[in-house]
């Protein structure tokens, strides 16, 4: 009971500045190259105190979106050239997993560069322990029809996310990690048709399969498969989206 009743926190006064400045700044509203006013004006517009302005333009230089230029000031930054991992997070979560073309384009091809590698590693470098794990999450997903949406898409990260621990390459989980809340998004809409969801499932069987045969090769093919698959299914889904708004 303790642990479910955790106290109820509201956001530091820190991070409502770095949301709203993400915002003016990724929607254009501060275009590249424009000076931002003084940390002392913008606290007083803003009704906060100099610390908190400080901190929050500090660590919206370290995601790349501003630079601090002693004597000079706080210029907007082109983040697609400034931009750092961290604010990999901060872009796909932009407009809550709803993302505009070009960026879902450039997700999916960047999935579908490195997990294709995480599957060919794994194949190779697995444990005992890590199969069985596989093996753990194959058994949860043997009854589809048990699960909601929501779940499935989790239990479709938790696999995904395995074959990146599993791979031997420590920085894979964690980039994966950095766009989950995304992943889920795009998940729960693409598993909104029930249909696929067996044949998702049929891909992470086969891939185990290929795991514990150290099979790296069809390994690495099924994760091409089951990814490119995805792919079609969402632009799909975003076309018809389209099509229903207009």
């Amino acid at each position: 009971m303790q642990e479910l009743l955790k106290p109820i926190r509201t956001e530091s006064l820190k991070d409502v500045f770095i949301k709203r400045f993400e915002e003016l700044i990724l929607s254009g509203s501060f275009p590249v190259g424009q000076k931002l006013p003084s940390e002392r004006e913008l606290a007083l517009q803003l009704g906060v105190s100099r610390p908190v302005v400080h901190e929050g333009l500090v660590d919206l230089a370290a995601k790349g979106l501003v630079t601090l230029i002693p004597r000079v000031g706080t210029m907007v930054n082109d983040y697609r050239k400034e931009g750092s991992l961290s604010l990999l997070t901060t872009l796909v979560n932009y407009h809550q997993g709803d993302l505009d073309p070009e960026l879902l384009t450039g997700l999916l091809e960047m999935r579908l560069l490195f997990e294709v590698e995480t599957a060919r590693l794994t194949a190779i470098n697995r444990t005992t322990e890590q199969l069985e794990s596989f093996y753990g999450l194959l058994r949860q997903e043997d009854k589809p029809d048990d699960f909601t949406i929501e779940e499935i898409s989790e239990l479709d990260f938790n696999f995904h996310h395995l074959v990146a621990l599993s791979s031997g390459n420590r920085i894979y989980p964690l980039l994966l990690n950095s766009f989950k809340h995304c992943y889920i998004n795009l998940a729960g809409q693409f598993f909104i048709d029930s249909t696929v969801v067996p044949e998702v499932f049929r891909f992470h069987q086969k891939m185990v399969r290929a795991f514990e045969d150290k099979d790296e090769k069809t390994a690495a093919q099924i994760m091409r498969r089951m990814l490119t698959h995805g792919a079609e299914q969402i632009k799909k889904l975003k076309g018809q989206s389209k099509e229903a708004q207009s």
